[in-house]
């Protein structure tokens, strides 16, 4: 089964707490369900575990949860 990949765009700040990231893109349905996976292990940040529920998501990291990929990519300057 392959990975289901999108792009997350941080829009006027420098990075995007873990469990906020999880609740945004709808990986989880709320921050509480967000940071007990977070806590159980099941979420990979750069292809390691990461059990920091508001670890600084950046721009160029890449976050995995559930068969799916979550690429951080910074909003272009205008």
């Amino acid at each position: 089964m392959g990975f289901e990949m999108k792009e997350f765009v941080l829009k006027n700040t420098d990075f995007i707490p873990l469990c906020d990231l999880l609740k945004v893109t709808g990986l989880s349905g709320t921050g509480g369900q967000a940071k007990i996976v977070i806590a159980e292990g099941l979420v990979q940040v750069d292809g390691v575990v990461e059990l920091r529920k508001r670890c600084k998501i950046r721009e160029n990291q890449v976050v995995m949860y559930d068969n799916h990929l979550i690429k951080v990519v910074q909003q272009a300057s205008e």
